[in-house]
């Protein structure tokens, strides 16, 4: 889990905020969606957030939904993600690399063998999306035995006991919610969350990262201005693989091209 505090230690020197893509492992497949990811860590992405497609995801929109239907009619499994994630690890050795995933695929192999996989295939952070940090002591201790990350969501409507429980709890960096609700572009994300940012910077909390709803570079430039260490953009970037997975090079480009503007806002 260093490699989070390597990264804010280099962004801070450099005075940028960090930019997080989100993708489904295996979508549309596992060879393409291998030339996604180092496209993404090619045009600036400063660490990355990737999903383990499951079959009920209730915290998905209909974006994020359709990719992993997309990466199950591929043949993608947990095990094939484990594969596919040591793959990515040998080739970009220092960049954070976090799941976002559900309790079932942690439980399906045991709490401790699903961590250890996990550090075998050098991933740094793991988010339970429907693990809410006062249930996740299991799940804690086993990532913190294996020197992974547990990383919690901050809601927009967190309460102060909530808040000290995410900051004491929480390593590597803080999903913070733009909005209540699933993933996706339909809905922008509410701004700003100022106080939030200042009450976990108050109680030490790691690094806050703001996602749901990201999809414009101006919407960066207000996460960081709100205090936030950067942000994470998750629908923008599946959709564009929906648009164009028939068409590859085309599908990279336009990928390329967003990833770069999107990290461009976090040096304004």
């Amino acid at each position: 889990m260093e490699r989070y505090q390597h990264c804010f230690t280099a962004l801070a020197a450099r005075r940028e905020g960090a930019f997080v893509p989100f993708v489904t492992l295996g979508d549309p497949d596992p060879e393409l969606s291998l030339a996604i990811v180092d496209t993404l860590v090619e045009a600036g992405a400063d660490a990355l957030e990737l999903g383990i497609p499951f079959s009920d995801p209730l915290a998905d929109g209909p974006t994020i939904q359709n990719a992993t239907l997309r990466a199950f009619a591929a043949g993608v499994t947990p095990t094939r993600c484990f594969e596919m994630l040591a793959a990515i690890r040998a080739k970009h050795p220092d960049i954070p690399i976090g799941l976002l995933m559900y309790a079932n695929l942690v439980f399906h192999k045991g709490i401790d063998a699903f961590y250890q996989r996990c550090a075998e295939v050098g991933v740094d952070s793991v988010l339970v999306a429907d693990v809410p940090v006062e249930e996740s002591a299991p799940f804690r201790a086993a990532a913190l035995r294996h020197n992974i990350a547990p990383i919690f969501i901050c809601p927009p409507n967190a309460d102060e006991a909530l808040l000290r429980e995410v900051a004491a709890q929480g390593r590597g960096y803080t999903y913070l919610l733009s909005r209540a609700g699933v993933t996706g572009t339909e809905q922008r994300a509410q701004l700003p969350l100022g106080h939030l940012i200042d009450k976990l910077t108050e109680y030490q909390a790691a690094p806050p990262l703001q996602g749901f709803g990201i999809s414009e570079p101006s919407q960066v430039r207000e996460a960081l201005k709100a205090g936030a260490a950067g942000a994470i953009s998750g629908s923008a970037i599946v959709r564009i693989i929906e648009q164009y997975h028939a068409e590859p090079e085309e599908m990279l480009r336009r990928l390329a091209a967003f990833v770069t503007e999107m990290k461009a806002a976090t040096r304004a």
